[in-house]
């Protein structure tokens, strides 16, 4: 009992990692919680510390939700890794080095689900993409990609804690993006510097 306390703990330490916020203090001297979107997350850093930043964010990101999904096998237990890496997810979005406050959680998700179901991941990622390429906004990408995991996971795999977890991830996703909701039916919200709707507004 004392081990799966442990790795729960762990797991959400290593999520709560900010590497967005601290690059940005540290080597910029700019904390991107106060700037851009206010959001510790990839887009942001892309943003306000530029692409390279951006990409290493994303890199990190990614991994820890991977590498706290993994924490079961290190230490021999036999839990869901699902359930371990949503303590990652936490981790990120109430992180204790940042006052419990964090990310939306997109990018920490998606290294979970690429432990507990490969093939799913690399899907969604492929729906990722292509809702970049049309429609050149990373929340409705986002969006998309939740919602396209949680019908996946509920109506083809048959995956009880999978779909739980997705459709309670699902709902806060969207929650985190009800601003980015709000723009996008006013037509204001963000765009990045490629892709369809990037080229038709030029």
């Amino acid at each position: 009992m004392e081990k799966m306390i442990m790795v729960f703990v762990l797991a959400y330490l290593i999520g709560s990692l900010v590497p967005g916020y601290w690059i940005g203090k540290i080597f910029y001297h700019k904390d991107i919680r106060t700037e851009g979107s206010g959001n510790i997350g990839t887009t942001n850093a892309f943003r306000i510390l530029g692409p390279v930043p951006g990409c290493f964010v994303l890199a990190f990101d990614i991994l820890k939700g991977a590498f706290a999904a993994m924490l079961p096998h290190f230490f021999g237990l036999d839990i869901n890794v699902m359930l371990v890496g949503l303590f990652a997810i936490l981790g990120h979005t109430f992180s204790i080095w940042i006052g419990f406050k964090g990310g939306k959680a997109v990018a920490t998700s998606a290294g979970v689900l690429s432990v507990y179901n490969g093939p799913l991941f690399w899907m969604v990622c492929a729906v990722f993409v292509t809702c970049l390429v049309l429609f050149s906004m990373v929340s409705v990408a986002s969006m998309v990609g939740f919602s396209f995991a949680t019908v996946m996971s509920i109506f083809y795999y048959h995956d009880l804690i999978l779909s739980i977890v997705a459709v309670v991830l699902t709902g806060f996703v969207f929650y985190r993006h009800r601003q980015n909701l709000g723009r996008i039916f006013k037509g204001q919200e963000s765009t990045i510097p490629f892709g369809l709707v990037y080229w038709l507004k030029k």
